[in-house]
């Protein structure tokens, strides 16, 4: 029998359309392939999302969100998703615990952190270079690290990793960083941040493990070599689509393409969160795309 809604992904934007779903009478589940929360999950402090004046932990709002879908009666199945088929009434979705299916979908399968595409970066993957500074930052307990990027990600993660390592250099391809002003404030005014501006890593270098990085300098051209104990790299994301292998619209860089109501190009198929093409990905606007492709999924099973 197929379930009303299949919610792929339970990030903030998942989880939200579950809730809505769920409480609106449908019968909801979400698969997802690891602990619900997605990138927020992994953020330190959220101080941006209303109703917590002082923040709060991403993996706490992202449990929060998780209990309060569940209390309706949306399901959480931990699985990958390997492929789809929503080209009929019924669709499915193929995992590595068998065949779901039902009569909407809604993918909100989040992003991941783009790759520098250097030498070396995938050699010491896991052994200095690292992608999220919650999960590794307490291994660089009084050590050097880089931090490379320049937005909100970048500064927020390398505010983090002051609580461990010794200093953090935020490598930058430009002159200014692109993050709020609040960040870019903090970020100056603590003694264990430095800044390496119109500076861009072309190799990620080591033995055992990160020993140091190549840099250059985008103005001058010229090249260099600084030691450091760990890499941690924030300069963008790119979609978790790859399942889809050509089964709905996608923009050139991989989102996915929806209309004012969440729709996508396959009737019965709703996109939200980061996974979709937009200008903004915080957990307020992926929240605001879950409850609204819910709310659009609901009307299509309605029949409105």
């Amino acid at each position: 029998m197929p379930h009303d809604l299949l919610i792929i992904g339970a990030g903030p934007a998942g989880l939200t359309a579950a809730l809505y779903a769920a409480r609106g009478g449908l019968d909801t589940v979400v698969l997802e392939m690891g602990v619900p929360g997605g990138q927020a999950g992994l953020t330190d402090r959220i101080e941006n999302y209303p109703g917590f004046p002082e923040g709060i932990s991403g993996m706490e709002l992202a449990m929060k969100f998780a209990e309060q879908a569940g209390r309706f009666g949306a399901r959480i199945e931990t699985t990958t998703v390997q492929g789809v088929d929503l080209a009929g009434e019924i669709k499915k979705v193929y995992t590595g615990s068998g065949e779901f299916t039902a009569r909407a979908v809604i993918i909100a399968s989040g992003a991941h952190p783009r790759p520098l595409g250097v030498p070396g970066e995938e050699e010491f993957r896991g052994r200095g270079v690292s992608y999220c500074a919650t999960c590794d930052g307490a291994f660089f307990r009084d050590k050097k690290v880089a931090v490379v990027g320049g937005g909100d990600s970048a500064v927020e993660e390398a505010l983090f990793l002051t609580r461990f390592a010794s200093t953090v250099t935020i490598i930058h391809r430009r002159d200014t960083l692109r993050a709020t002003k609040v960040l870019q404030e903090r970020a100056r005014d603590n003694p264990k941040i430095n800044f390496s501006w119109n500076t861009v890593v072309t190799k990620v270098k080591g033995k055992e493990k990160v020993e140091s990085v190549e840099l250059k300098d985008v103005i001058s051209g010229v090249t260099g070599e600084e030691a450091f104990d760990g890499v941690f790299i924030f300069i963008g994301t790119e979609p978790n689509t790859g399942f889809l292998k050509g089964a709905l619209a996608l923009d050139d860089l991989g989102y996915i393409v929806t209309r004012e109501n969440l729709a996508t190009s396959i009737p019965g198929v709703f996109a939200a969160g980061d996974v979709r093409a937009k200008d903004f990905r915080q957990v307020s606007t992926a929240v605001g795309d879950g409850a609204v492709a819910a709310m659009a999924a609901e009307r299509y099973l309605s029949g409105l």
